[in-house]
């Protein structure tokens, strides 16, 4: 393929070159690759993070080998699985800020043992003439999981665009490779952005959106067991030591109002799953959430004006005098104290000591698309990096870009500095409220 060719297919496509150029000619596909490798970090720099550019090039140089080796046509279509999830990770980031929606198609031939590769082979051929010149096609799970990404798809209409694609794809295979072939093929279809629905209380995100998170996992999976004993030992300790304190606590809400001493509330932990967040009770019983939920949802969307509320001072994330708030559970805000029961939450395993701050459903649902990372990323914390700079005083964005900065750097020797710099932030007070 000649530079002209090359330079024409990226005028052409913009940021989706790649699936021109790997479609225009089965020729010389070493040369793309490499070639796609420095190019893919710098065009798509607007929607994705150094760290993340970076890895993206090393995969789809690590594995560029892999398709000078490989002699069949078929085979030489597909991007491997690390240069495909990266792929895939990127258009996620393309979309969070195009808003416009891709759909995730995965042909699994997996249960076939011994000859997945086979079939999804002759199923690679009949996908390449199918699909359009701006689409992805590459290995989900090498060898046993092809995947294909419809980008930039219509959802509007009276017919789901999966079943149309559906409709589209098993009459290709039907066609191509007989009935009884294409029948050991599963297929399913996965749309970003979701549609969140917050009255299923069993919803939680589609893990096939994000193997690249599933990766980082496998990767790291003995800091994580580390993390995990951290937070077990952590907060059973403090929960002992603290347990005298804790019981005078319970005495004067008790005493002063009436009502439960600890509070549970909703919360949304890692993918969406729900658990009930535990506190204690700041506030008096019988109350709307309503107010604090009209707050919330405007100053998420930036509605409010929350500066000109607090005599000029930075937007703060939670009500500042709030007439629902007990006098002592103003103190037991101010202080922090009234989290203590999210030891308990820790102990379960539903959150950890470090983490982003667990949304409410109705916060959740109003969250911009990238905003969503915050919750999907890592598993929630009673403390983070957002905590710990500037706690409330911080914009909700600023908070956003500090949860995912944690996401994406996320180590031991992270969570540690920010464990010792929590107790300073709690004494000092600053931006709690």
């Amino acid at each position: 393929m000649t530079a002209a060719c090359l330079e024409a297919c990226f005028a052409k496509s913009g940021q989706r070159y790649y699936g021109n150029c790997l479609s225009v000619e089965e020729g010389n596909l070493h040369g793309i690759a490499n070639l796609a490798g420095v190019q893919m970090g710098i065009s798509h720099s607007r929607v994705a993070h150094p760290t993340e550019q970076g890895s993206i090039r090393a995969a789809v140089t690590k594995n560029s080998h892999d398709f000078e080796q490989r002699s069949a046509p078929s085979e030489t279509m597909a991007l491997p699985e690390e240069a495909f999830h990266s792929m895939l990770t990127l258009e996620r980031r393309r979309a969070e800020r195009s808003r416009k929606p891709f759909v995730l198609m995965l042909l699994d031939a997996s249960f076939e043992n011994g000859s997945a590769a086979n079939i999804l082979n002759h199923a690679l051929d009949v996908i390449t003439v199918s699909k359009r010149e701006t689409d992805l096609v590459g290995w989900y799970k090498e060898r046993a999981i092809l995947g294909v990404v419809f980008t930039e798809v219509s959802v509007e209409g009276t017919r789901p665009i999966t079943e149309t694609l559906r409709t589209k794809i098993e009459a290709a295979l039907v066609a191509h490779l007989g009935r009884e072939k294409a029948a050991k093929i599963a297929i399913s279809f996965h749309v970003f952005p979701e549609n969140w629905d917050e009255d299923h209380p069993g919803w939680v995100a589609d893990s096939k959106l994000y193997p690249d998170l599933n990766r980082k996992v496998s990767q790291k999976q003995f800091p994580f067991v580390v993390k995990r004993v951290i937070d077990f030992a952590g907060s059973a300790i403090l929960l002992l030591l603290f347990s005298p304190m804790l019981g005078v606590i319970a005495a004067i809400i008790k005493l002063t109002s009436k009502g439960p001493v600890i509070f549970e509330q909703e919360r949304l932990g890692q993918f969406g799953a729900r658990f009930k967040c535990l506190k204690f009770r700041t506030m008096y019983t019988n109350n709307s959430p309503k107010i604090h939920q009209e707050y919330v949802q405007q100053f998420i969307s930036g509605k409010k004006d929350c500066a000109s509320e607090n005599k000029g001072q930075a937007p703060v994330y939670k009500i500042t005098n709030d007439p629902r708030v007990t006098p002592i559970g103003r103190f037991l805000r101010k202080t922090s104290l009234d989290e203590f029961p999210q030891f308990w939450n820790v102990l379960r395993g539903e959150i950890s000591l470090v983490g982003p701050r667990p949304p409410v459903p109705y916060e959740f649902e109003i969250y911009d698309i990238w905003h969503r990372r915050r919750v999907l990323e890592v598993k929630p914390g009673v403390t983070g990096l957002w905590q710990v700079s500037g706690r409330n005083r911080t914009r909700f964005d600023e908070m956003v870009r500090l949860d995912l900065r944690y996401c994406q750097n996320w180590s031991l020797w992270l969570d540690l500095k920010i464990l010792a710099a929590t107790p300073r932030a709690v004494f000092s007070g600053d931006g709690a409220c």
